[in-house]
C-alpha cells in the first residue's frame, strides 16, 4: 500500500504539491504526521484541501484553513 495526499483549491481542481513531487508514505499515520507538519505551507501556496489516498482511493479529505 502506498499513502499519498492529492491537494486542491476550494472548487475541487487539483493544485500540484509545490516541489513537484507526490510525497509517499508507507503508512496512514507517517502521512498524517507529515501532513500535520506541512499544512501551513501547503495552505500558503495556494492549496485549501488535503484528500488522503491509500493506493489512489479516498479515505478522507480535509480543509488546511483554520477554524
Amino acid at each position: 500500500m502506498v499513502w499519498t495526499w492529492r491537494y486542491e483549491k476550494a472548487d475541487g481542481s487539483e493544485v500540484a504539491p509545490g516541489n513537484g513531487q507526490a510525497e509517499e508514505f508507507a503508512g496512514q499515520g507517517d502521512a498524517e504526521t507529515w501532513i500535520g507538519e506541512n499544512w501551513k505551507q501547503l495552505a500558503e501556496d495556494g492549496v485549501d484541501r488535503a484528500v488522503l489516498l491509500d493506493d489512489g482511493r479516498e479515505i478522507y479529505s480535509m480543509s488546511l484553513h483554520e477554524g
